[in-house]
């Protein structure tokens, strides 16, 4: 009987040892990622960590127990130049929320508690079918603790719309930590405001003088006119359009990427191209109509006249028979001329 409770309490004090083993080698494995993971994100310079499949499997899935959160933002460099997406724009605003919550925390048990990672696509396809990461933006929170990805949750497009202090509500109602103060970076820095205003305060005197003798390019007629236009053409361009929406010049073609696409046939979106030739259009046919109005009548050869009147009306019917072609290829709704059956 005392043979078997020495075998029975040899037994349990063998697998306890080997339990604490086991939690000893499991805590130094998860110290060496942790450090891993800091030593990467002093690398980075915004404080986001560049994961791929291999890093997804190393820091994530084989993982028994996580000590650690990660804010994983996912991202497809092929799709930046979709302005309805912003992903430019969200990338940087995520930079700056893990910027933020780094300087907040450091030197503090907070520092690796949370990490803020990007997916790029093309690097990581395997573990975007992981995440089912079918459609972006999309920013994803997994939680600490076991490598199942059940604790997994998305961030709402609201949060989203918010830019960094949104997704700073969120990563502190999943993680518990706080994130500190969003600071953006001022447009102008100190340096070169200091700069600045030396080189204004050194020419003041000479535009000073000009002023007063009239003699700048505000008292200069051809500077107003080509405001003009300028004006006209940012007006029938739709430049405020392409500002207002963040238009791009140009895309590239989805199914051949080597390929620029400069006009979209969809009525529902129009590239910063198509404005840029219609509204050049638009000033060749104003240029002209000016022309025949204000200079044309000085001109006392009746040839000449004549000459001149013909060719402006040649070009206004072709640059009209353009823009007409051009909605009809854009749009789908033809415009054409018509004799009404009777008048009334």
């Amino acid at each position: 009987m005392m043979k078997t409770l020495l075998l029975s309490s040899g037994g349990l004090l063998v697998c306890a040892f080997l339990f604490a083993v086991a939690l000893q080698c499991s805590a130094d494995s998860n110290a060496e990622r942790i450090s891993a993971l800091l030593d990467l994100q002093s690398r980075s310079a915004d404080g986001v960590i560049r994961f791929d499949d291999g890093a997804v499997q190393r820091f994530i899935q084989e993982i028994e127990v996580r000590p650690y959160s990660l804010i994983v933002f996912f991202d497809a460099l092929q799709l930046r130049d979709n302005s309805d997406l912003r992903l430019a724009d969200l990338r940087r605003e995520f930079g700056l929320l893990a910027s933020a919550y780094i300087r907040h925390n450091e030197g503090t048990p907070a520092a690796s508690k949370v990490f803020f990672v990007d997916l790029e696509f093309k690097q990581s396809q395997r573990s975007f079918s992981l995440f089912a990461v079918n459609s972006l933006p999309h920013i994803r929170h997994i939680a600490a603790g076991s490598s199942s990805f059940k604790d997994v949750d998305a961030m709402e497009p609201s949060d989203f719309s918010r830019q960094a202090e949104g997704m700073s509500s969120f990563v502190e109602s999943r993680t518990k930590q706080k994130v500190g103060t969003i600071e953006r970076p001022p447009p102008v820095t100190r340096k070169q405001l200091i700069i600045l205003v030396g080189g204004l305060l050194a020419v003041a005197p000479f535009i000073l003088k000009k002023v007063l003798a009239g003699n700048t390019l505000l008292h200069d007629p051809k500077v107003w006119t080509s405001f003009s236009l300028f004006v006209y053409f940012f007006s029938v361009s739709g430049g405020m359009h392409n500002i207002i929406r963040s238009m791009p010049l140009f895309m590239a073609d989805r199914n051949n990427p080597g390929k620029l696409v400069f006009f979209y046939q969809a009525s529902g979106m129009q590239l910063g191209a198509e404005g840029f030739t219609v509204g050049s259009l638009y000033m060749v046919f104003g240029l002209a109509l000016a022309y025949i109005t204000h200079f044309l009548p000085r001109v006392k050869s009746q040839t000449t006249q004549r000459t001149v009147m013909v060719t402006c009306m040649v070009i206004g019917f072709w640059v009209v028979r353009q823009v007409i072609y051009l909605d009809n290829w854009k749009t789908g709704y033809s415009v054409h001329g018509y004799w009404p059956n009777n008048w009334r």
